[in-house]
């Protein structure tokens, strides 16, 4: 029997131990295309490398003699208690990357002990992923321009296991993706969104032609987020959130805050979230959690973050690189090097818990 490209690729690699090791091996694994859709952000780019080199600016000055002789990584957010405070950011198309799709992430997930957001552009049902989980979950949200169905995606949601409802609010139209363009990339029959097989897209007016989705409303406001609150009966996050101002408003509003500029996929030279994070976790207060995505690399990047003020942090990319190249397991795998570097580096920092990581624990680096 001849061995599977992905099987061969394996022989040829390396376990993978970091999070950069998985990257190389689903590189090996993944059509081109699939590859630069997942890796590709906006324009040039310079907001997918700031995202990350905001980390790297960093430096660390950790305590000594705390007698810190073990470190707790819990957290509590929304009600749920987690061993970590790593989350699976939502990505779209899981089929590209693995035949077993979201089943496969949110089973990994699980294993590793992490809650999962789940794309409204997921290749699976909610009902299928839900049906997969054995652990927490939350549903990332499009609004879309058909309100009864966005109402039906919340409540499709909820009934299949979500605990929050997690509105992506950054995406009023879609990024200038070059590598899609240059590939003339588009989704293959096995990565559309089943979620919205059957509907229509909306009509939209002539002012929300050319550059705008003909699915995704365009015209989002705070109310929207208010009433989702209510009809869902969930908790609601705003993912695309940068600026102290719109966090203020969002807790006030008993909204949760998720810091993201969609991973460098839609406005480039965008801030990251980084670079505003002290900021926006003054304005909130602690009144809602934030949690911060963008750029998170390494155990290292996860207790800054912490420290800067985040009550957790979410990966995108870097999970599906475990989902491509070893499905589930992959997930379980990647998410757990990542979880290991964080618990090596609050014992190296004299931190016995996320508590304890605080803003004098980093420096400029240059």
């Amino acid at each position: 029997m001849t061995p599977s490209a992905p099987a061969r690729a394996a022989a040829r690699q390396p376990r993978p131990i970091s999070l950069a090791d998985f990257r190389a091996a689903a590189r090996e694994v993944l059509p081109a295309a699939a590859f630069d859709y997942l890796e590709g952000g906006a324009a040039d780019e310079h907001t997918v490398r700031w995202n990350a080199e905001a980390y790297e600016r960093l430096a660390l000055l950790p305590r000594v003699l705390t007698g810190t002789s073990g470190v707790d990584t819990r957290r509590t957010l929304h009600g749920t208690e987690l061993p970590s405070p790593v989350l699976l950011a939502p990505t779209a198309a899981h089929g590209l990357f693995h035949p077993e799709a979201e089943a496969a992430t949110v089973r990994g997930a699980a294993a590793a002990g992490a809650l999962t957001t789940v794309s409204t552009f997921s290749t699976l049902t909610l009902e299928e992923i839900g049906a997969a989980a054995t652990g927490p979950w939350w549903f990332q949200l499009y609004v879309q321009r058909d309100r009864a169905l966005t109402e039906e995606l919340v409540h499709r949601a909820r009934a299949a296991g979500a605990g929050a409802c997690v509105v992506t609010v950054d995406t009023p139209v879609t990024g200038l993706r070059e590598r899609d363009l240059r590939n003339g990339f588009a989704l293959p029959s096995h990565g559309t969104p089943a979620n919205l097989a059957g509907s229509r897209p909306g009509a939209p007016g002539s002012a929300h032609r050319g550059i705008h989705d003909p699915r995704i409303d365009p015209a989002v406001g705070w109310a929207d987020l208010e009433r989702l609150r209510t009809v869902s009966g969930l908790p609601v996050l705003a993912k695309g959130i940068v600026r102290p101002d719109d966090a203020r408003r969002a807790a006030e509003a008993g909204i949760g805050v998720w810091m993201s500029n969609h991973g460098g996929r839609n406005l480039d030279t965008a801030a990251p979230p980084l670079a505003t994070l002290p900021a926006v976790a003054a304005a909130v207060a602690g009144r809602v959690p934030v949690v911060v995505d963008g750029g998170i690399r390494r155990g290292t990047d996860v207790v800054k973050a912490l420290a800067l003020g985040a009550d957790a942090v979410a990966i995108g990319r870097p999970y599906v690189w475990g989902l491509a190249v070893d499905g589930a397991d992959g997930v379980s795998a990647a998410l757990r090097a990542l979880h290991r570097e964080t618990e090596l580096a609050l014992a190296l920092l004299g931190a016995p818990d996320l508590a304890s990581l605080t803003p004098d624990l980093v420096a400029p680096a240059r």
